[in-house]
């Protein structure tokens, strides 16, 4: 299978990578080219896929060594991105109820909508990059991993990402600079993103946003679609759509062992009474 796969990149792949960043006729390349076209441009060349799983064993070796959590979480906090730093159990928390409560429901339910499959869609995104699946919080991700999630997936909120970025001190301009280069057709991923994002516009729309952004934090986000018309999924966005309120929710969470086990046996829906309060 691999060498099938290598295959398809040197013959079909790598002669369009400009063409392939850029929408085609109907829709991108998910909605209009083969799986195995689809699953070749995500995979890459074998050197790629090295350094992928390169990028992956970096990641698997930070969860073991927390130092660099620790002081990522403490810019964050000195920036005034988040107002509270949470224990490392509530962070584990947290993030396993910000995967079941908001977005692998709120991805379904988009993909749904698009008639693609969820399913394959997270394999692609493994293809393109196995550490964005290992991280869903985003802390021990490289700067170059957080832009390169943001512009392969259609986001709920870019939001949360922006402020995640903020812990490298160039994060912003560089996702700028890669965003401008995807829509140019010369960013050198552009045929693996090309093969995943789903809809034609988002790269542009997601450039105008991080430019407000840089000079007015408080503009307004985009929401994605499913999420702007549904009163479940905003309601779950006014709590993790952002970093400052994901962080606010993991320190209302419990601190023990006995009870943060409790809590993640237990509780099968979003506690609301914990999450963010609508805005009066």
């Amino acid at each position: 299978m691999a060498d099938r796969l290598e295959n398809s990149v040197q013959n079909s792949v790598e002669d369009s990578v400009e063409n392939s960043a850029r929408p085609t006729a109907g829709g991108t390349a998910r909605h209009t080219e083969s799986a195995l076209v689809l699953m070749a441009r995500a995979l890459g060349s074998p050197a790629a896929a090295a350094a992928k799983l390169a990028r992956l064993a970096r990641l698997l070796v930070g969860y073991a060594f927390p130092a660099e959590l620790s002081a990522r979480l403490a810019r964050l906090h000195a920036l005034g991105i988040i107002e509270v730093v949470p224990s490392p159990l509530q962070l584990v928390c947290g993030a396993r109820d910000m995967v079941r409560f908001w977005i692998v429901p709120a991805a379904a339910d988009y993909y749904a909508d698009q008639q693609l499959s969820f399913a394959f869609h997270q394999l692609l995104r493994f293809l393109d990059e196995p550490a964005s699946l290992a991280d869903p919080v985003g802390f021990f991700s490289t700067r170059d991993g957080i832009i390169g999630h943001l512009m392969q997936v259609v986001h709920a909120n870019p939001l949360y990402d922006l402020e995640l970025l903020q812990m490298f001190p160039d994060g912003l301009s560089e996702l700028e600079h890669q965003l401008e280069q995807m829509l140019a057709g010369t960013h050198p991923r552009a045929a693996a993103i090309g093969a995943i994002v789903e809809e034609p516009e988002y790269h542009g729309q997601l450039l105008g946003y991080v430019r407000r952004f840089q000079k007015d934090p408080t503009t307004p986000a985009p929401l994605r679609s499913n999420v702007s018309a549904s009163e479940r999924f905003l309601r779950l966005e006014r709590t993790f759509g952002s970093l400052r309120t994901a962080m606010r929710y993991c320190c209302r969470l419990p601190s023990t062992p006995l009870a943060a086990a409790r809590h993640l046996l237990r509780v099968k829906e979003f506690p609301h009474h914990l999450g963010e309060a609508a805005s009066e």
